[in-house]
């Protein structure tokens, strides 16, 4: 196998990898919906808040155990797949910009300036937090 066919191989890996990781991360998506919704009776913003917000966590406790100083020993594509792949296909900043602008057309402008605000300032948190847990564990 020559060097170009073998850099061939490893992208398409990495193709395959994230694809196969959105499309596990999008069914997650929506089954919380279908659970978020159905089982528990509520509204479907919280299931994009409650997306957002566990994704960011996710994303960032795995990316910090398997960056340089991690403990997993991860590669590329094992990476992607979940974070490009699981994460992107999971979370969603589309649907949590259409939730607020739906709040805002029905003239709910402060409901949803205060929805978006509180999406990304829990889903920073999260990230923050994900990322104190990963740094604990990688000691």
């Amino acid at each position: 196998m020559t060097n170009n066919s073998r850099r061939r191989a490893e992208v398409w890996r990495l193709y395959l990898a994230v694809g196969c990781g959105a499309a596990i991360g999008s069914l997650l998506r929506f089954l919380s919906g279908f659970i978020i919704v159905t089982g528990f009776g509520q509204s479907a913003l919280w299931t994009t808040a409650f997306v957002n917000v566990v994704g960011s966590f996710v994303i960032m406790l795995f990316a910090t155990l398997t960056g340089p100083d991690g403990r997993l020993l991860v590669g590329p594509a094992g990476r992607q797949f979940v974070t490009g792949g699981i994460c992107g296909g999971f979370t969603t900043f589309s649907a949590m910009s259409l939730d607020s602008f739906m709040l805002v057309f029905e003239g709910n402008m402060f409901r949803g300036a205060l929805y978006l605000a509180a999406v990304v300032f829990f889903a920073l948190t999260a990230a923050f937090a994900g990322y104190v847990l990963a740094v604990r564990i990688n000691r």
